[in-house]
């Protein structure tokens, strides 16, 4: 009877364990990344918000359980790093997005994939634009915060050949953006494709914000950073988190979708990405 007793205990047990492993494997509630970069270039403390692969996907009503995690954040500046439309959902969670921050915060956004494969890029552009979001093309802006100028570089996801059938445009974009990194201010790249860092770094940028990856979809905590990334493939070098190298960092967002992808998240919640840009002195 005792040993009975014993076994059913360790069934339930074991049953328990099984269920709080599988609540936080598929767990999809939004959580806020942070990361801290520290740069000379750098005299007072700048945060940054980084979003990326929304995919439309809807987080509230009116999007407010997004907006209200930016709001609780307060950042200085919103990047947008790609895919914040969907090629099959609507684009309405993203206007309802653009409609609650844009007013609020300096906002700057980039291309990814899925936009120009929605057949609608122009007109997605028109509608960050109709918010007053600076779309960055090849281009870059530098924004003065709390007395001290940041360079805030973006470029068009490399798909923008295929659509203008330009098979140089991706470089084209780069290059253009090198005469603003040699400015002496910190500059920031912001492009949808962490693959390619080793040549963006090239061109003299501080930092690159990614996303595309979503985090390899499928994570082990500890073990597996991501198990596939799109043009990474199998176990991806750079699916999520800060990556530094001899000339520069960066910073690969693990995304904001959700319900857009057929594949389930696993041990990889959504994320809002803010990165505390800081001097060595004022820590």
């Amino acid at each position: 009877m005792r040993r009975l007793k014993k076994k059913r205990i360790i069934i339930v047990s074991l049953l328990i364990i099984l269920v709080l492993i599988t609540l936080l494997a598929f767990d999809v509630r939004l959580k806020v990344q942070e990361y801290t970069v520290i740069s000379d270039k750098i005299t007072l403390p700048v945060k940054v918000a980084l979003i990326t692969d929304l995919h439309s996907c809807k987080y509230g009503d009116n999007e407010m359980n997004l907006i209200k995690a930016i709001d609780k954040q307060n950042p200085d500046v919103i990047l947008m790093g790609g895919d914040i439309c969907d090629d099959k959902l609507p684009n309405d969670n993203t206007e309802l997005l653009l409609k609650g921050i844009a007013d609020k915060y300096p906002c700057f956004y980039v291309s990814g994939n899925h936009e120009y494969w929605s057949g609608e890029i122009d007109k997605i552009k028109s509608m960050f634009r109709l918010y007053n979001v600076d779309v960055l093309e090849g281009t870059s802006s530098t924004i003065n915060i709390r007395g001290q100028n940041i360079n805030i570089c973006g470029m068009d996801d490399p798909d923008v050949e295929k659509y203008i059938d330009n098979n140089n445009m991706f470089y084209s974009q780069l290059e253009a953006l090198e005469k603003i990194s040699d400015n002496g201010y910190y500059t920031i790249l912001l492009a949808h494709r962490p693959q390619y860092v080793n040549m963006y770094l090239q061109y003299g940028f501080d930092m690159v914000l990614s996303g595309h990856t979503h985090g390899g979809q499928w994570r082990i905590p500890v073990i597996l950073n991501g198990l596939y990334a799109p043009d990474q493939e199998w176990f991806p070098k750079y699916a999520g988190g800060e990556y530094d190298f001899a000339n520069g960092k960066m910073i690969v967002s693990r995304g904001l979708s959700r319900e857009s992808t057929r594949v389930p998240r696993i041990f990889n919640r959504p994320e809002l990405v803010i990165i505390n840009l800081e001097n060595s002195v004022s820590r």
